[in-house]
């Protein structure tokens, strides 16, 4: 997208750290939806589906996380 589109701050630094909290929003907005999902008794593959990503990562990302949480977490097969 053309930056006249979508103008950015005239300061480098406000555009960088709207990217900054973005990010972290996005981690906070995956955790809870992961979280959720697995509660409602997903498995790996359909959130790492739903995510984009393969089952390893969703479950390298979020698994000890999640087992913290007290959250029950579903073994292949189940």
């Amino acid at each position: 997208m053309p930056v006249a589109e979508n103008p950015l701050p005239p300061d480098p630094a406000d555009s960088l750290a709207a990217v900054v909290a973005l990010r972290r929003l996005a981690d906070q907005l995956e955790n809870a939806a992961v979280e959720q999902a697995m509660r409602a008794g997903w498995s790996w593959p359909q959130v790492s589906e739903a995510l984009g990503v393969t089952r390893q990562a969703v479950h390298k990302k979020h698994a000890k996380r999640l087992i913290a949480a007290g959250v029950e977490l579903r073994r292949r097969g189940d």
